[in-house]
């Protein structure tokens, strides 16, 4: 093969490399091109059952935290089912509403293929209660996927012996642990003390929870088991 014919061969091999690169971006981008959607899809989701279920943990209608929110009932059913991507000044105005940090509502809880969960220390999702603004504090550790609840686990903290607690009353079944503190808790007719180390399981439907906060703080984790058969 002459010198020119080798230049030649060159060249052509140089195109066919070119074109081939210039195909593989083309597909890349593509393919990144269509993977953008289905993240904020996903991220819209994320965003709508968390703010769900705060406003449901919160006892709030969904008209009434868009009132607040100053956005339309039917914007924040959209949104609540993942069907909107919401702007970043609706998710300030949700958290405001709920009581709860805009980077709250964007964390992303556990594992899209339903395989695991795993939430660090201190990172459990913040929700507001009763007894917030009296020093107590409720963080959700773990955000089920789904429109049905199987179970909800809290780690719960009481400061404040002079809250007085009314009857709690919900489906399932609560197990409850004490890890730190004491606790006179009632369920129904009857009354337990709980101690550290000490736990306590009973039907959700009878009205039960704390009757004295007896050495404060008291940390304790709550689970509230459904049932296969779940709660919307």
């Amino acid at each position: 093969m002459s010198n020119q014919e080798r230049s030649a061969e060159r060249r052509r091999r140089a195109v066919a490399a070119s074109a081939a690169a210039a195909a593989a971006a083309s597909v890349a981008a593509e393919a990144l091109e269509a993977a953008q959607p289905a993240h904020s899809a996903l991220l819209a989701a994320s965003i709508g059952r968390v703010a769900r279920r705060i406003r449901e943990e919160l006892g709030l209608t969904l008209a009434t935290v868009a009132e607040r929110a100053r956005i339309s009932p039917g914007m924040l059913s959209r949104l609540e089912t993942g069907r909107v991507s919401p702007s970043l000044e609706t998710i300030v105005a949700l958290a405001e509403v709920l009581g709860v940090r805009p980077a709250l509502l964007l964390q992303e809880v556990g594992d899209d293929e339903g395989g695991a969960q795993h939430v660090s220390h201190g990172q459990g999702l913040e929700v507001v209660r009763r007894g917030t603004k009296r020093g107590h504090t409720y963080h959700l550790l773990a955000a089920q996927r789904g429109p049905q609840k199987v179970f909800e686990p809290f780690l719960v903290t009481l400061t404040d012996r002079s809250e007085i607690f009314p009857g709690f009353q919900h489906a399932g079944t609560e197990f409850i642990h004490i890890l730190s503190g004491e606790i006179r808790y009632r369920h129904g007719k009857e009354s337990y003390l709980l101690k550290e180390g000490d736990s306590l399981t009973f039907r959700g439907d009878v009205a039960h929870g704390p009757e004295r906060l007896v050495r404060v703080p008291i940390r304790m984790l709550s689970i509230i088991i459904y049932g296969d058969e779940g709660v919307g």
